[in-house]
C-alpha cells in the first residue's frame, strides 16, 4: 500500500521546495500539482484562450496531453510531448495557473491524474486541495504558510534572479490575488483541514520545516523508519 504526505497552503509558502526535500529524505515520489495547472495555462496562453474563459477552456481539456516523468527525485512536466518546466515558471503563467485551477473541468482532469499517481507510489503531493480533496486519506496532513510580505519577498527574489523584470508590489498584488482565487473557488477551495498540522514558515529556515515533517511524519503518521538521512 502506498505511503501519502499532502501539503497544502498559498501560493509562496515554500510548498515545493519543502516537499522536494522531504521527498528526497524519504525516497518517495515528489508531485508539484501547480505545475500542471501552470502546464493548463501555459497551453490556453499559446491557444489565445484567455485563462479565465471557462468555456474556452473546457474546449481544450479532452485533448489536453500532460505528463510527469521524475528523475533522481527531479520531476519535468511535459505539454504535448514538449518539456515545459522552465516555461511554465513565468509570471504570466503563474497568474494564469490561479485562474484556470478555478474551473471544475480543469480540475476534475488533474485531480484523476494525481490520484493515479499516487495509487502507484509514495509520495510527497503539494498544492491547494490535496489534503482535503485530492487525498483526504493521506498519512499526513501539513497547511504550510507565511505571511503575504514573506511569500511576496520569496517570490520577488526569485523573479529577479530569473531576469525577469516586476516589482515588488506588483508581486504582492498578484500574491493577494491568488489567495483570494484560491480560497473563494466552487470546488476545493484551499482550506486547513481539521487533521492537518499548521506550520508557519514566515522566521523559518528550509531545513527547520523539512525536520519539523519528518519528525510529525515519523510520530504521528506511525510510521517508523531505521534511517532517515
Amino acid at each position: 500500500m502506498s505511503r501519502s504526505i499532502a501539503i497544502d497552503g498559498p501560493a509562496g509558502a515554500g510548498k515545493s521546495t519543502i516537499a522536494k526535500k522531504v521527498s528526497a529524505k524519504l525516497g518517495y515520489i515528489y508531485l508539484d500539482t501547480g505545475a500542471m495547472y501552470r502546464a493548463v495555462a501555459l497551453k490556453a496562453i499559446q491557444s489565445g484562450i484567455d485563462t479565465k474563459n471557462q468555456q474556452g477552456l473546457a474546449g481544450i481539456m479532452d485533448k489536453l496531453d500532460i505528463a510527469i516523468s521524475h528523475d533522481n527525485n527531479l520531476q519535468k512536466i511535459f505539454l504535448e510531448g514538449a518539456d515545459v518546466s522552465e516555461a511554465i515558471r513565468t509570471a504570466e503563467v503563474s497568474a494564469g495557473a490561479s485562474n484556470v485551477a478555478a474551473f471544475p473541468e480543469v480540475r476534475l482532469k488533474m485531480v484523476e491524474l494525481q490520484r493515479k499517481i499516487a495509487a502507484g507510489a509514495d509520495v510527497v503531493m503539494d498544492g491547494r486541495d490535496i489534503g482535503s480533496y485530492v487525498l483526504p486519506d493521506a498519512d499526513l496532513k501539513i497547511f504550510l504558510t507565511a505571511s503575504v510580505e514573506e511569500r511576496a519577498r520569496r517570490r520577488f527574489d526569485e523573479l529577479l534572479q530569473k531576469g525577469q523584470q516586476v516589482t515588488f508590489e506588483a508581486v504582492r498584488q498578484e500574491m493577494v490575488q491568488r489567495d483570494k482565487n484560491d480560497s473563494s473557488r466552487a470546488l476545493a477551495p484551499l482550506v486547513k483541514v481539521p487533521d492537518a498540522i499548521e506550520i508557519d514558515s514566515t522566521a523559518l529556515e528550509i531545513d527547520e520545516v523539512v525536520e519539523k515533517i519528518i519528525y510529525f511524519y515519523q510520530n504521528y503518521a506511525n510510521i517508523k523508519f531505521e534511517d532517515i538521512s
